[in-house]
């Protein structure tokens, strides 16, 4: 007979103690390889198994020190969310001071930037190491909200004795990650903690609903440089012969002349002027503009027939896909679903169809739209890279997949069965 698994949900704040008798239970049969009366969530039990690989300290955590006062106060101020700090302090921090909690901000690798909110529980926070410049990492401090939630990309809570290190078995806490909305790319996560007597159940909602609010901003900011760019844009291309695209450093199109309108250009990882190859142009010179780039398309000296491409999923995020030719190599940042599709695609080099697709990321044949829908944006980017009927990489160019070391690090946000297979069956959803 299978384990049941413990719905935390379904125990009251009142029930606090006897939920984190259960859960103090079920994490020490973990540690020890007891048969334990009940399994944690999914998302907790792959964070167990991840903390133990990296041979987190269960008893402590495994702390790496805090930043020096100069070099928080360096990623304070190149870090995109200084932007929407304030909307995050008026969403989070009175609501936070009232319950006894506290709102902390990291970046992309974990590490605390801001900490707002009761004076009394930042001193109880201090205690657990809990300070602005230390590391929350799942690899530095094991099951934590912040780490989970940036290794899973996904809002997540941790309570009591979910949490990995003992000595954090007296919070609770509830995380978003944080995206920028123009490139996709992970800013940090967003996160309330408090005693684990005090949780609620909405703490999560409104983390979530907050960052969400914050990602907003960002976007609104966004175009409003596009809009920027685009007054600059128009008198210049009406001087350009030829096809050309104005646009902003993460690629998004702010005007166009001599070819039909196009919403973004994925650049490399690290453009230059010069020529370039761009997988949906072909080759291309790149002229710097002041706030983006002047795209000029089909540029002289030939073309670059991509030969060869890496799939790099090898660490828990930050995938990426490189294509190299004869005129250099270009990479990009995959989101979760691409990376994904990629892996797939570079385990099963002969194709897959649409609903062996489907059934690879879902466990469903049917949802071949959504499939499609993805791999029709996949095709802009890798325009002669990836074929159709089926659906595959080009014959054309080799194909290179960096696993990680770890089985269950591969893709530990996925949900698809493929992958899940592949990382040696860990839990699924």
């Amino acid at each position: 007979m299978s384990q049941p698994e413990i719905d935390l949900g379904l125990l009251s704040a009142q029930d606090h103690r006897k939920s984190a008798q259960l859960l103090a239970g079920i994490r020490h049969a973990a540690l020890s390889g007891a048969v334990a009366a009940a399994k944690p969530r999914p998302v907790i039990g792959d964070s167990w198994t991840r903390a133990m690989d990296h041979g987190v300290d269960p008893d402590t955590g495994s702390h790496t020190g805090v930043l020096s006062a100069d070099e928080l106060e360096q990623r304070r101020r190149t870090s995109p969310l200084q932007e929407v700090l304030p909307a995050l302090r008026d969403g989070l921090v009175s609501v936070a001071d009232a319950a006894w909690h506290i709102m902390v901000v990291s970046d992309a690798e974990g590490r605390v930037l801001w900490r707002d909110g009761s004076t009394a529980i930042r001193r109880s926070a201090d205690r657990v190491g809990f300070a602005e410049g230390a590391s929350w990492s799942e690899d530095t401090v094991g099951t934590n909200a912040i780490g989970t939630a940036l290794v899973t990309g996904r809002p997540v809570q941790v309570r009591s004795a979910e949490h990995f290190v003992r000595a954090h078995h007296l919070w609770t806490c509830a995380a978003a990650p944080l995206h920028d909305p123009r490139d996709g790319r992970l800013l940090g996560a967003v996160n309330i903690s408090g005693p684990a007597a005090t949780v609620h159940p909405a703490s999560l909602s409104l983390v979530t609903a907050v960052t969400r609010v914050a990602e907003g901003e960002l976007r609104t900011r966004h175009w409003a440089s596009i809009e920027g760019l685009r007054s600059l844009a128009a008198p210049l291309l009406a001087r350009v012969q030829g096809r050309a695209v104005v646009i902003d450093p993460n690629g998004w199109t702010a005007a166009v002349t001599g070819m039909p309108p196009l919403e973004r250009v994925a650049l490399p990882s690290s453009p230059a002027a010069g020529p370039v190859w761009l997988p949906s142009l072909g080759l291309c010179t790149l002229e710097p503009l002041p706030g983006g780039w002047l795209v000029r398309v089909g540029a002289e000296g030939g073309t670059n027939t991509p030969s060869r491409v890496v799939v790099d999923v090898s660490r828990s995020r930050d995938w990426s896909v490189t294509v190299s030719g004869a005129a250099g190599s270009w990479s990009q940042e995959l989101s979760p679903r691409h990376a994904e599709l990629l892996f797939v695609l570079a385990v099963h080099r002969g194709g897959r169809t649409a609903a062996e697709l489907a059934r690879d990321l879902f466990g469903d044949p049917s949802r071949t739209v959504t499939v499609r829908a993805e791999l029709s944006r996949l095709r802009r980017n890798l325009a002669g890279i990836l074929a159709h009927r089926p659906y595959r990489f080009a014959d054309s160019v080799s194909v290179e997949l960096l696993r990680p070391t770890r089985p269950t690090d591969l893709l530990p946000h996925s949900t698809a069965p493929a992958v899940h297979l592949a990382g040696g069956g860990r839990s699924g959803p």
